[in-house]
């Protein structure tokens, strides 16, 4: 899986690619048919909710905890068509992609394997954008990073593209009302002086010992706490869990699970995001996908967690690892976890576990809210008996 930065591009290695657009709130995603002059050929190139099907493009609705998304078969693409794009506007009126980062990510569409994930960097005011294009170079597809935005929403996106789009009539003025005459005015009361407000009080200063992220990247060991604090404000913008381990030496190719189970103040389970269930709680938690051996370098499986998404009733995270399998982490060499700054790639937490137990599951890391609203993560590194997600929701629940 590759994450993508904008303008990057990466080759397509299969034939039919699924793009889904997710975010903590409602997003419509369509994909535009575009010629090489970047036009489309007629209205019936815009593919989207209203018109779902277009020569090698459909639109799928949202369902069972997934967002809306873009399927492209690019062997069934017209010949004269030479990119797709993929682009996201917000359902709610007035609302715009500030404080809110969509991750674009790019499936085979056969087999839901994830390609390559993108989150644009840096929006603010725009109401829709342009994610990714999926598009031919030298017969051959790629897909490249895109991030564009637009203030003026998704019709400025298809008037741009060459979509007709019909404006509403105006609306006309009503008359003015009738004045009647003004009756007399009564003195002003004179009103005490009003004292001058208090200046705003400053961020608090972490508590004495308290590691915060003010030094930059912090590597954890077992049971030791970071606040997730950065310049006196708790982290609210997207983060990323990287989770990533590699088969021990001499043993085969290992296939363990990434998953986080979501709780209440009570320690009850709300949810579970895994690669059964790639996105929880409206699209505040997404999962990337199932990596099936955990070879090559980098994030195994990643997890995104867009920190101002989560509801209010959840009160604790837990990021777990198990073997599905039944393979015990004794055969695997290393596991880690590592917290992203979504936006930037930054590394802002890393724990690297030490040491194995013959046991098929390991609770990693947990994110406690205080009652300040900040957010704390503990490292755990506890060994448990698992295979499933089912199995880690009664310890998860204990390490709270």
């Amino acid at each position: 899986m590759t994450a993508m930065t904008p303008g990057s591009n990466i080759p397509l290695s299969v034939a039919r690619v699924t793009v889904d657009v997710t975010a903590p709130v409602r997003l419509d995603v369509s994909g535009l048919l575009l010629t090489a002059d970047g036009k489309v050929r007629s209205d019936d190139d815009f593919v989207f909710y209203n018109q779902p099907n277009g020569p090698g493009v459909t639109h799928r609705a949202a369902a069972g905890g997934t967002g809306d998304s873009i399927t492209v078969d690019t062997t069934a693409v017209p010949a004269d068509i030479d990119k797709i794009v993929v682009t996201a506007s917000l359902d709610a009126p007035g609302a715009t992609f500030a404080g809110t980062e969509p991750t674009a990510t790019v499936r085979g569409a056969d087999d839901g394997s994830v390609i390559a994930t993108f989150t644009p960097p840096r929006l603010g005011p725009e109401t829709a954008l342009v994610t990714v294009e999926v598009y031919r170079r030298a017969g051959a597809w790629k897909v490249r990073a895109v991030g564009q935005g637009y203030a003026n929403g998704l019709a400025g996106i298809a008037t741009d593209f060459g979509v007709s789009v019909e404006e509403p009539a105006p609306v006309a003025a009503p008359a003015p009302p009738v004045q009647a005459p003004a009756a007399p005015v009564a003195p002003p009361v004179q009103a005490p002086p009003v004292a001058p407000p208090a200046p705003a009080a400053p961020p608090a200063p972490a508590a004495p010992g308290k590691i915060n992220l003010d030094k930059g990247r912090v590597s954890l060991q077992k049971n030791q706490t970071v606040s997730l604090v950065k310049g006196g404000r708790p982290l609210t913008q997207s983060v990323k869990m990287g989770l990533g381990w590699e088969p021990a030496y001499g043993s085969k190719a290992i296939d363990l699970d990434a998953s986080v189970i979501a709780y209440g103040p009570s320690r009850n389970m709300i949810d579970a995001c895994y690669f059964g269930k790639l996105q929880i709680l409206n699209g505040a938690i997404q999962h990337s996908g199932d990596n099936l051996t955990g070879e090559g370098s980098g994030d195994d499986e990643v997890i995104t967690v867009h920190m101002g998404g989560l509801p209010a009733e959840v009160s604790g995270l837990v990021f777990t690892v198990s073997s599905f399998s039944g393979q015990k982490f004794t055969q695997v060499a290393k596991a880690y976890c590592r917290l992203m700054d979504a936006q930037t790639g930054e590394e802002l937490v890393r724990f690297d576990l030490t040491g194995a137990e013959p046991k098929t599951g390991v609770l990693m890391c947990k994110f406690i809210r205080q009652f300040s609203g900040e957010w704390e993560m503990t490292a755990i590194g506890e060994y448990v008996k698992s295979r499933t997600v089912r199995d880690l929701v009664k310890p998860g629940a204990g390490a709270l």
